[in-house]
């Protein structure tokens, strides 16, 4: 499936979330059970709610609670939340323990990566704000318990999501100052500017802050490509997320367009990853196994796979080999190092070809994997589905039962677009 940001009022953390969900409401109490896992508790009130500004109609991911919420260590209130937000006072806390909160949470691993890379491309970008290191930022604006239920939620919808593909339209820059925890500042916000480095940005007349330091990490998290490009895609529906803040004339709103592959001229799409090579010989089997599926569920990882190899003095080493998209590289060679005991690691950019796949989730939850080929769709049953079945003939029927019942609802989506 591939998602296009269109930024009709700007981007903020709250306007994705809530555009995704004007998509997919369906996938409202992952959000929220995230959000409960990362450690916000029930004094913090999130609600995905129907809204409309009397000319477009979608819908708002609402937080409320307390200015402070203590159980994340905040130092002390500030107050100022930004426009596209959700109004609250708010606090800053260093980057250090939030990173170390996320990784202590309840939250899945995969979740979890991706709230700590958003959070990471925000501290990079305060980083050099401020002249300072990256482990001693501190957050202010971005470090409130609201913006954490944003990029938390973001990040469970996006896993909810699975393999997704983004692009992105030129994005307004607003005018004029915001009020910070540092003072007034030019409208986009220093790290905000950093984060949208090398996209498309224009000035469409309307002043205020546009886009949020939230809402740019976010973008920077998905390295979307700039403009829908000439693939052929089918556009099979769209999502309004509105802003808090109201325009005269123009809609505060980010919408999202989803579309599937178009299948008749369905084909391999080519992107550029890095692939990284290494060995490992002093690792038990048991703790490299589940070291590579930690590595395998890290933001920014596309692929692991391993093979056994013959090393020195004839000792039998394991040779892994991970894909990685290119602006996750640095995250991910980390990964590397944290999870295995390689010493080295060997980096290769290079070019892939990919079929448009889509996954497809039944009535009754079984879920399948689509793969768009030239000359025709392809279904392949998830493992995990099959595992409860007693014996070998029972999964195989329930294999194709799932994959008759996935490719009959391809064929109906096609007919009906």
């Amino acid at each position: 499936m591939h998602y296009h940001l269109d930024a009709v009022g700007g981007i903020a953390g709250d306007m994705f979330v809530a555009a995704l969900l004007d998509l997919h409401p369906e996938l409202a109490p992952v959000a929220i059970a995230a959000v409960r896992a990362a450690g916000l508790g029930e004094s913090v009130g999130l609600t995905h709610q129907a809204h409309a500004d009397g000319v477009l109609t979608g819908s708002r991911f609402v937080v409320d609670g307390p200015p402070v919420d203590e159980e994340w260590g905040h130092d002390q209130a500030q107050g100022h939340r930004h426009a596209h937000e959700h109004g609250q006072a708010h606090a800053h806390v260093h980057w250090a323990a939030l990173r170390r909160r996320l990784e202590a949470s309840a939250l899945d691993a995969a979740v979890a990566e991706r709230a700590i890379d958003v959070f990471g491309h925000l501290a990079v970008a305060e980083a050099r704000v401020h002249g300072k290191a990256v482990e001693d930022v501190a957050f202010h604006e971005v470090g409130a318990w609201d913006s954490i239920a944003d990029i938390v939620a973001a990040s469970a919808l996006l896993a909810a999501l699975g393999t997704t593909s983004w692009s992105i339209g030129p994005i307004p820059l607003g005018s004029g100052r915001v009020r910070t925890a540092h003072g007034l500042l030019p409208v986009p916000a220093p790290a905000t500017v950093l984060l949208l480095e090398g996209l498309a940005c224009f000035d469409d007349g309307f002043a205020g802050e546009r886009v949020t330091p939230t809402g740019a990490a976010i973008v920077r998290h998905l390295a979307p490509a700039q403009g829908l490009g000439p693939l052929p895609r089918r556009l099979r529906r769209s999502g309004h997320g509105f802003g808090t803040r109201r325009f005269e004339g123009l809609s505060n709103v980010l919408r999202i367009l989803e579309f599937a592959p178009h299948h008749g001229q369905a084909g391999p799409r080519g992107d550029n990853v890095v692939v990284i090579r290494f060995e490992v010989d002093d690792q038990t089997g048991e703790d490299l196994a589940l070291g590579l599926e930690r590595l395998r569920d890290s933001a920014g990882v596309l692929d692991v796979s391993q093979l056994a190899l013959t090393g020195k003095q004839g000792r039998l080493v394991a040779g892994v080999q991970v894909l990685a998209r290119p602006d996750a590289l640095d995250a991910v060679t980390d990964a590397c190092f944290r999870e295995t005991t390689t010493l080295g690691l060997r980096l290769s950019p290079t070019q892939r070809l990919v079929l448009p796949r889509h996954a497809y989730t039944g009535s009754d939850g079984s879920r399948a994997k689509l793969a768009y080929r030239p000359d025709a769709v392809t279904a392949k049953a998830e493992l995990a589905d099959l595992a409860a079945e007693p014996g070998h003939a029972a999964r195989q029927a329930r294999r194709t039962a799932v994959e008759r019942a996935a490719l009959a609802d391809a064929a109906e989506s096609d007919d009906e677009r």
